[in-house]
């Protein structure tokens, strides 16, 4: 077992450097505190993992909503776009505020008591360590093979501590469920955790011209009914940090944006703290009584989510579902989502941090893009690969500022995907009757659609300069393109092969009923 944490060890989260920033050409470390007091010169984090920034936005959105006010529930919608216009128009955050806040709490990610955003106890909870290998992401642990790593069993290199809190931001919002470290608590011991709250999600975040105003226009609003003073608290506000309840209510916006981790850390310093040599990684939320089965956690509407509705076959209720991150998937082709205003007519719900935007002042609306940060991951276990990008200014394309232009983008994007799906009906047609086989290969289908969505886009982004232009037309006529390029060589070689995707092109650009537009309230 590790040996307990060293007095010499000490990093705080607050005051030594570890959240990668950029100004200009020029890239600096600073702590939370740093981050708050330069904000206002600051253009934006530059953490290099996506999943990282993202979970760092949420902690960080939080903290704004202590150090303004904003997160009084008292407040009408008034007096909260009031307040937001106020704190934007300071231009910075207040310095006495700043202090203030970090002063009054714990952020030392080595102290022996409260560690920032860690469970003290996994070291008499946990009968060994998980290993600094399983903490670290892409490193082989366990029987898992080391294919391209040179780490190992024998070979555990230690983290340096400022990578390593960006590692448990990960661990913490988008970690995996299924086996771990066991714990035991109250003498009931289980080694079964839950995903993370926004494992396989791709998150949508304001992204203004400084990080001060990133983060006061990603402040959610209060939405509920009622919150009791004082009952909302971020991990860090807490006195001991102890395992929630899996029932226990989502308040706003500590819990809701910082406090629905499933899983418990704990680091373990190298000398003087500057690195991570070995980590505690195990269940946080799950009821010890509970069996030893992973299952979701509970369900919540993120702010910076966009939402599916779900028809369950045997209930009329409905159920929110969050959109899974596809890092083969463009932005651009969730942009429908992002601009149209919600109905109850509607399939798919914007983040509900839009809800906001349009009340910000009009300079800073017009010119407001939009952060997207994806983690393409399976439910439980696999990651596949992270991804993020930023849109244009988009926010005078919305339905409430100009409804014929959400309209058409919403119909781009619907033509967009419709196309695709004949397109893959037809490349796969056109395989098998090229090639007299009785199954229909995706091959052509494939390779047809990789072609295809570049293409897309292009004629996405013209179509919405030119709204007479027919859209199926457009876009059928790059998937035509798409697949001849794509089956060029088996045209020349084989009359059956061209004579097979001539019809599949004819397919194509055969007219069909326009679908039914989007209703809008």
């Amino acid at each position: 077992m590790p040996s307990l944490t060293s007095s010499a060890a000490t990093f705080s989260a607050a005051d030594d450097p570890w959240i990668d920033t950029r100004t200009g050409p020029r890239y600096s470390q600073r702590g939370l505190r740093g981050l708050f007091l330069n904000a206002h010169t600051i253009d934006d984090l530059a953490l290099p993992h996506p999943p990282a920034a993202s979970a760092l936005l949420r902690i960080a959105t939080a903290i704004t909503a202590r150090i303004t006010g904003l997160d009084d529930p008292e407040l009408t919608a008034s007096q909260w776009n009031t307040l937001r216009r106020t704190c934007l128009k300071q231009g910075r955050f207040d310095p006495d505020a700043v202090h203030a806040y970090f002063d009054q709490h714990a952020w030392d990610a080595f102290d022996p008591v409260r560690p920032w955003l860690q469970e003290p106890a996994l070291r008499t909870q946990c009968d060994h360590s998980s290993g600094i290998n399983a903490f670290v992401p892409g490193r082989p642990a366990g029987n898992n093979l080391a294919w391209f790593s040179p780490h190992g069993h024998h070979t555990a290199e230690p983290v340096p501590t400022a990578e390593a809190l960006q590692i448990m931001l990960i661990h913490h919002y988008y970690g995996r469920s299924g086996q771990c470290t066991p714990r035991t608590v109250d003498g009931v011991t289980t080694g079964s955790q839950n995903s993370g709250p926004l494992r396989s999600s791709v998150s949508f975040h304001p992204l203004g011209r400084t990080l001060h105003e990133t983060l006061l226009a990603g402040v959610p609003a209060f939405t509920g009914d009622e919150q009791l003073p004082g009952a909302d608290a971020c991990p860090w506000e807490e006195e001991t940090p102890s395992p929630r309840p899996s029932s226990a209510l989502v308040t706003w916006p500590g819990r809701l944006l910082t406090g629905l981790s499933q899983h418990a850390i704990l680091l373990v310093p190298g000398p003087g703290g500057s690195t991570v040599t070995d980590a505690y990684l195990t269940w946080a939320t799950k009821d010890p009584e509970e069996a030893d089965e992973p299952k979701e956690p509970e369900i919540s509407t993120d702010p910076y989510l966009s939402y599916r509705f779900i028809t369950e076959r045997k209930s009329i209720a409905r159920r929110r579902a969050k959109n899974r991150a596809d890092a083969s998937r463009a932005w651009w082709r969730e942009l429908d989502t992002l601009v149209l205003a919600p109905d109850e007519h509607g399939t798919y719900v914007r983040p509900a941090v839009f809800d906001t935007l349009n009340d910000l002042p009009e300079d800073l609306r017009r010119s407001l893009r939009i952060r997207v940060h994806g983690f393409d991951q399976d439910g439980k276990v696999i990651d596949r690969q992270w991804y993020t990008a930023i849109t244009p200014p988009l926010l005078n394309w919305t339905q409430e500022h100009d409804p014929a232009k959400a309209q058409r983008i919403a119909e781009c994007c619907r033509e967009a995907e419709q196309t695709a799906q004949r397109l893959a009906t037809a490349a796969k047609k056109a395989w098998k009757t090229a090639t007299h086989s009785g199954a229909s290969k995706t091959t052509w289908a494939n390779k047809a659609l990789t072609w295809y969505w570049p293409k897309a886009e292009t004629v996405f982004w013209r179509l919405l300069d030119e709204p007479e232009t027919d859209a199926p037309a457009a876009f059928a006529a790059a998937a035509a393109a798409a697949l001849r390029e794509v089956t060029e060589a088996a045209r020349i070689r084989h009359n059956s092969a061209a004579h097979a995707v001539a019809h599949a092109v004819k397919d194509l650009h055969r007219q069909r009923r326009p679908s039914a537009p989007r209703k809008t309230a």
